[in-house]
C-alpha cells in the first residue's frame, strides 16, 4: 500500500480521534492498532519502508486495510515531521527502534541511534506542531537491570545491563526532560517482557514454543539455549497495548510499570512448553555458552501496582499461563 496518499482509508468522520502509531508493524504495534480500531480511531501507521514490507502482523489480524501507512525513517528529522503533518494525530505512540536485547550486544550503534536519535525527533517533532498531541513512548523493564530480586517500581534507579537497555534509559529521560521543560503530554510505560503468537522466533519465548512444536512433529533437533535460570515476568502482550492506551487518556501524564507482578525462571518456561507436548524437556534441551550474553540480569521482578490502581488495569494472564496461550495460539 503507498505512502503517497495515507489518507486514502481515512474515515470522513472528522469528530474521530486519530493515532498514529511509529514501529506498526511489529508485535505491540499491530495488537495497539486492533485496539485503537475497534475504539473507533482513525489509524496511521508508520514503517520504514511501506512498500517494502509485507505487514503480515496485520493480515493475521485482518486489519490491513483499515490502516493508512506511512514511510518514516526514526533518525530522520525530516522524515519524522512529514509522517507528523500526514497523519496530523491526537496521539503518538512510539513504538519504534531494535526490540532484541541480545541483538544490541551485536549492533549497539544501531540499537542506541534508533531508539534514542528516533525518540528525540519525535519529541522535538511534536513540540514543533501546532496543536497539543500526546505521545506515549514505550520503555523496559531492562532499564532497571538486577534488582537482586527486589520488585522494580517507578521509583527504582536505573542500571541498564545492554545496549538495549541504555538506549531505552536514555529515551525515557528525554521523555521526562521535555515533558517538564515544555509542558509536553509525555509518558513512557515501563513494559516488562509480554509475549504472544506475533513475536519473531529472534525472541527465545516464541524460539522454545516453535521447536517444541517442531520436535511434537516428529522433528530429532534439539533445543539450543543459553542460560536457563534467568528469571523474567512474562505478560501477554494484546493486555499491554491496553495500558499503552489507558496512560493517555490521564489527565497528566504519568510513567508506569507495566508487569504482571508474577515471575517465573527460563526452565520453567521451557518445562510447561514441553509439558504443553507431553515431552520431558530434559530429552531435548541442550544448554549452549555461545549463547551467553556478556551481562545478563538474572532476575526482572516488577511491581504494578501504580498502574493497577491509578490505570484500573491489571494482567489476566501470567506466568505458565502466558506459557500455555503461547503454544495454544500457534
Amino acid at each position: 500500500m503507498s505512502d503517497a496518499n495515507p489518507v486514502m482509508n481515512q474515515p470522513s468522520n472528522s469528530n474521530k480521534r486519530t493515532a498514529l502509531i511509529c514501529g506498526v508493524s511489529g508485535q505491540d504495534g499491530s495488537y495497539l492498532a486492533q485496539l485503537l480500531l475497534d475504539k473507533g480511531y482513525v489509524v496511521f501507521g508508520t514503517s520504514r519502508d511501506v512498500q517494502g514490507s509485507s505487514f503480515s502482523n496485520h493480515q493475521k489480524l485482518g486489519i490491513q486495510d483499515q490502516i493508512s501507512y506511512i514511510s518514516m525513517v526514526p533518525e530522520d528529522f525530516r522524515s519524522v515531521l512529514v509522517a507528523l503533518r500526514k497523519g496530523n494525530p491526537d496521539e503518538i505512540y512510539y513504538l519504534a527502534g531494535q526490540s532484541s536485547v541480545g541483538l544490541s550486544f551485536e549492533q549497539p550503534a544501531e540499537t542506541i541511534q534508533s531508539i534514542t536519535l528516533g525518540t528525540l525527533n519525535i519529541l522535538e517533532g511534536c513540540r514543533m506542531m501546532d496543536k497539543s498531541i500526546k505521545i506515549y513512548h514505550a520503555g523496559s523493564g531492562e532499564c532497571f537491570g538486577d534488582t537482586h530480586g527486589e520488585p522494580a517500581n517507578e521509583n527504582t534507579a536505573f542500571y541498564p545491563m545492554s545496549p538495549y537497555a541504555v538506549a531505552k534509559t536514555s529515551a525515557y529521560w528525554l521523555v521526562n526532560n521535555y515533558r517538564d521543560a515544555y509542558g509536553l503530554f509525555a509518558c513512557t510505560g515501563i513494559l516488562f517482557n509480554h509475549e504472544s503468537p506475533l513475536r519473531p522466533e529472534r525472541f527465545v519465548t516464541q524460539k522454545i514454543i516453535r521447536a517444541v512444536k517442531r520436535i511434537a512433529e516428529g522433528s530429532k533437533e534439539k533445543l539450543k539455549l543459553g542460560r536457563l535460570d534467568i528469571a523474567r515476568d512474562w505478560g501477554w502482550a494484546p493486555e499491554y497495548v491496553e495500558a499503552m492506551w489507558l496512560m493517555l487518556q490521564q489527565d497528566k501524564p504519568e510513567d508506569y510499570v507495566i508487569a504482571t507482578g508474577t515471575t517465573i525462571t527460563l526452565e520453567e518456561f521451557v518445562k510447561v512448553a514441553f509439558e504443553q507436548a507431553n515431552l520431558n524437556w530434559k530429552d531435548h534441551v541442550i544448554q549452549d555458552p555461545s549463547l551467553f550474553r556478556p551481562t545478563d540480569l538474572a532476575v526482572g521482578r516488577a511491581d504494578p501496582g501504580k498502574a493497577q490502581k491509578a490505570l484500573a488495569w491489571e494482567s489476566s494472564t501470567k506466568g505458565v499461563e502466558v506459557v500455555k496461550s503461547m503454544y495454544q495460539s500457534l
